[in-house]
């Protein structure tokens, strides 16, 4: 996710540390900023909640109740309105700056979204959609990298219509935003909710069942809900289809698996579940960027 090199070449660098560029829209502004310099304890807030996201380089963050963490390209991180980013550069220079955006969001676009949510696509067990009040970081899933991209384009642009666009396109991001942190919140905290959210429950079996098949069918039945009413209700809490996160799920331990060069990718496939190579390669190269016998070999003294 770059923008064109030209656009950093035409800017007039007025800093070598936290340069910035800024495009004001009616219910957005996006920030890039590129570093030049290594630098330590670089202080950044916002007054509205932001989206900020790694293009080139790394960062270390460092935020209340987290430990400090590396920022990488590909990441993401969402942070309410006025919370204080403090941020290390260890490896930028003038010739290998680091580059992040962060999109600050108004509150008020982002309440009409989440009315909309609760009165089209309501939870299942009568909670209601709400904007974190916390930090939430993770990994671009393919739609949030896409609207990341769409969105640096647009802001750019110059368009009559740009704010339309915009405006659009965040809807977009918040719901995908939303979607991924129930998602993640039902991994994290599956067994202590399962036994009155129907998605937790489904979530804890998918985890302890990887490598047995799976299907809607039987994980409907799992959480006494209809097929077609739990298919419906776990994409539009979590994002994805069932058998999307299945997979998911599976590549994610083929990932841990591979690790080790002595497994034979035939028994690791076999143990996520899959049921023949080719489709497991193809899930995995979709995923990973690269084969599974090529991110083993990374692995192999």
């Amino acid at each position: 996710m770059q923008l064109s090199e030209k656009f950093f070449k035409e800017r007039k660098l007025e800093h070598l540390v936290e340069n910035q560029t800024s495009y004001t829209l009616n219910n957005a502004s996006m920030h890039v900023f590129e570093t030049h310099l290594q630098a330590d304890r670089v202080m950044l807030q916002f007054d509205q909640p932001v989206l900020a996201s790694m293009l080139i380089g790394k960062k270390i963050m460092h935020l209340r109740d987290k430990k400090a963490f590396d920022f990488l390209p590909g990441e993401s991180l969402i942070l309410p309105s006025n919370e204080t980013m403090c941020i290390d550069f260890p490896e930028a220079n003038q010739d290998n700056p680091t580059r992040c955006l962060a999109m600050a969001i108004s509150e008020e676009k982002i309440n009409r979204v989440i009315r909309v949510m609760n009165e089209t696509m309501p939870k299942h067990n009568g909670s209601e959609w709400a904007f974190m009040d916390y930090n939430f970081h993770f990994t671009n899933d393919v739609s949030i990298y896409g609207i990341i991209q769409r969105l640096l384009y647009l802001f750019t642009e110059n368009h009559p219509s740009k704010d339309f666009f915009v405006d659009n396109m965040l809807q977009e991001l918040i719901v995908r935003i939303l979607q991924g942190n129930s998602r993640k919140t039902l991994e994290e905290n599956a067994s202590k909710l399962s036994s009155h959210n129907r998605l937790a429950n489904a979530i804890e079996y998918i985890s302890a069942h990887l490598h047995e098949p799976l299907t809607v069918g039987e994980l409907s039945k799992k959480v006494y809900m209809s097929e077609s009413h739990f298919y419906k209700t776990f994409k539009e809490e979590l994002g994805v289809t069932p058998i999307e996160y299945i997979n998911s799920e599976r590549i994610k331990l083929a990932v841990k698996l591979l690790k080790n060069p002595n497994r034979k990718i035939k028994e690791i496939y076999l143990e996520c579940g899959f049921e023949n190579r080719s489709y497991f390669n193809r899930l995995f190269k979709r995923k990973v960027k690269s084969s599974p016998g090529e991110y083993q070999s990374k692995f192999t003294d």
